[in-house]
């Protein structure tokens, strides 16, 4: 008989607690491989952005190092180019002098006479016309014959050369190109060695020195650190000053001894090049490829990483190597491939936002119901706040419009405050101003009674007398009376030429009865006709009232009682000026009282004695035609203000500008 297959599912004849059990084993192992599944997904993420940024890294640093690569080989190929044509632009001279006569003689005496000066001269030219540093020739045994330096300190006349490579090549017949110091100049240069020739037999060498001083001045077609080294692999010309005479490789002892032969180097001793194993590697055909080396090793003027590439100089038999910074090459790589892992995670988050959504989608339609409920909710919360903010709206709609009100009403209310500080200072110099009305009075009244009795008697010339000394009384009461109230009216500022000495002349009648109460000493050196100003005459009495009273304020109480007004012409940028300085014998400002001096309500005097406006309506008005109100302690004690105005000559035609209007006080 046949056997039923197993199954994983519970037969409904087994006990439920088995089932539960089944199911709850079921589910626990659902749960693993759930967990091992996301993280294996997790973990292939991680490895593929990281492969997307290793790649992306590796595919910069590539096209950088190519394009390093590209640049540095015309570089190259251009300060190739330049160095060959500096230094074998020359090389024909040395075999054009076998071709003069005296040369040719002067190496072989026997074929007739020959003067050295003559072929000493002609080097000399030679030289001159060509630049170089010097030209001579060598007989065959290897003492120089004749130089373009004989008649200097220090010529090549007589120097045996013998042990020179450019001269044995040279009388091997050869053309030598070498580079040496100078065994007595000690000065570095190119030698190019060319062969004497009388028939088919070398009886001498006829050299030129070329200086190297152009192609140091050359680095800078480069743009980046180099150096050229010789035959021997010794840098002798470089950018870089501390390389000068390194040698690429180890500096064994016949080397050194070669190079103390034949005086090449003159004495220096070459010492190895930090970066002499990488760069002797790369000599060959690959040179132009280049390798990269460890630039920190190689001086504080190179990056991290360097790319060293050469190129061979075929006649000189020299070697030229650049190297180029790689770092910012590196640093871009990096970039690239953190932003190409960033990219690939920004993908994968895109995706896994893709199927999220999905997953969102079937919740929003889940709770769609739930969510119109809360809408609707909102929409009456909403509904009810904004009837709220409305009413709110419309508030402060009105406490705006009572606002501007009452800001108008302030502005009226403080213009009326001034006119009534005005007519306070009138009042409370109507007791002075009464006793100087009273004492003209009686007089006149006086003088009106003896008038009528005299003319009884008919003294004609008393009652005369009389009446002068009456009509004088009253123009003097009328004065008082004029600057009272020209002083309490309240008018627009029509700026005129202003005489500062009648309006101070103005202010003190007003304060005659208080100045001669309070035992205080008058000094006006003001003089009618010295020094006007463009104002308006009312506006500066008003100024000049407020600050005499002030003073006298100040001094109330003092041992020594000196009011000062004098004047004076000053020159400033914005042109002529003038100053009136009001001087007290006070006890000054204190800095606390400097710095508030001018603030509106601010006052130190008692309760009910001032509003604390006048000096802020007084700068104010002297501000409005175009001048200054300053305060300041004076050295030996007291305080001044100072009221600088623009002058304004009584016969000037220029009218100065029109000053900004200002609130009448």
């Amino acid at each position: 008989m046949p056997t039923a297959p197993e199954s994983d599912f519970p037969s409904p004849d087994e006990p439920p607690s088995s089932r539960a059990a089944m199911a709850a084993e079921r589910l626990s192992w659902a749960d693993i491989l759930l967990r091992s599944r996301r993280t294996l997904v997790s973990a292939l993420a991680l490895l593929t952005i990281v492969g997307v940024g290793v790649a992306g890294y590796q595919a910069t640093w590539r096209q950088g190092i190519t394009e390093v690569r590209s640049n540095a080989d015309h570089r190259l190929d251009l300060f190739a180019s330049a160095v060959e044509g500096m230094l074998n632009r020359l090389e024909h001279v040395p075999a054009t002098i076998q071709l003069n006569r005296d040369v040719v003689a002067l190496l072989k005496p026997r074929s007739g006479p020959a003067s050295s000066e003559a072929v000493n001269a002609y080097l000399k030219r030679l030289n001159a016309q060509l630049g170089s540093l010097a030209v001579y020739v060598i007989d065959e045994r290897g003492r120089v014959v004749a130089a373009s330096n004989a008649d200097e300190p220090g010529g090549f006349v007589g120097e045996d050369l013998s042990f020179r490579p450019y001269f044995i090549e040279a009388l091997s017949g050869q053309v030598g190109r070498h580079f040496a110091i100078g065994n007595t100049s000690k000065q570095p240069g190119y030698y190019l060695a060319n062969p004497i020739r009388e028939g088919e037999r070398v009886v001498g060498v006829a050299v030129i020195k070329i200086s190297l001083a152009p192609l140091d001045e050359a680095w800078g077609m480069l743009g980046v650190p180099a150096f050229i080294a010789d035959d021997n692999d010794v840098i002798i010309l470089s950018s870089q000053p501390d390389w000068l005479y390194q040698i690429l490789g180890e500096p064994d002892v016949d080397r050194l001894v070669d190079f103390q032969i034949r005086q090449l180097y003159v004495g220096r001793r070459p010492e190895s090049f930090a970066a002499s194993k990488a760069l002797l590697r790369q000599q060959g055909p690959a040179s132009r490829e280049g390798v990269l080396i460890q630039g920190q090793h190689l001086g504080a003027h190179l990056g991290r990483n360097v790319l060293a590439q050469s190129q061979s100089l075929p006649k000189m038999r020299w070697r030229l190597w650049v190297f180029t910074d790689v770092d910012a090459v590196g640093r871009h790589a990096f970039t690239v491939g953190l932003l190409s892992a960033i990219a690939a995670a920004f993908v994968g988050l895109l995706w896994l936002a893709i199927a999220q959504r999905q997953r969102i989608v079937r919740d929003k339609l889940a709770a769609r119901h739930m969510l119109e409920q809360a809408n609707a909710e909102l929409e009456a919360k909403v509904a009810r706040r904004t009837s709220a903010l409305a009413q709110t709206n419309e508030r402060l709609r009105h406490e705006v419009a009572e606002r501007i009100q009452a800001e108008h009403t302030l502005r009226e209310a403080q213009d009326e405050l001034v006119q009534a500080a005005k007519l306070a200072v009138v009042g409370q110099m109507s007791a002075g101003i009464t006793h100087e009305i009273t004492q003209p009075l009686g007089a006149i009244r006086t003088l009106a009674g003896n008038s009528q009795a005299f003319l009884a008697r008919g003294d004609l010339d008393t009652v005369g007398s009389n009446l002068g000394v009456i009509t004088r009384l009253t123009d003097q009461m009328g004065d008082i009376v004029q600057s009272l109230k020209g002083f309490a009216r309240k008018a627009p500022p029509q700026p005129q030429a202003t005489d500062i000495a009648q309006a101070v002349h103005n202010a003190l009648l007003l304060f005659m009865a208080r100045i001669r109460a309070d035992d205080v000493t008058l000094v006006n050196d003001c003089q009618e006709g010295l020094a006007q100003a463009w104002c308006e005459p009312n506006r500066l009495e008003q100024v000049v009232v407020n600050l005499i009273g002030n003073a006298l304020d100040a001094m109330r109480g003092q041992p020594v009682r000196t009011l000062r007004l004098h004047t004076a012409l000053v020159e400033t940028e914005s042109g002529p000026r003038v100053q009136l300085m009001v001087d007290d014998t006070g006890a000054g400002l204190t800095p606390e009282l400097h710095e508030r001096l001018f603030a509106p309500f601010f006052t130190t005097k008692p309760h009910g004695h001032g509003l604390g406006l006048g000096l802020a309506i007084s700068r104010d008005i002297i501000r409005s035609f175009q001048g200054e109100l300053r305060a300041e302690n004076r050295p030996d004690g007291g305080a001044r203000f100072t009221v600088e105005l623009p002058e304004r000559h009584p016969h000037d035609p220029s009218t100065p500008p029109e000053p900004q209007p200002t609130p009448q006080p």
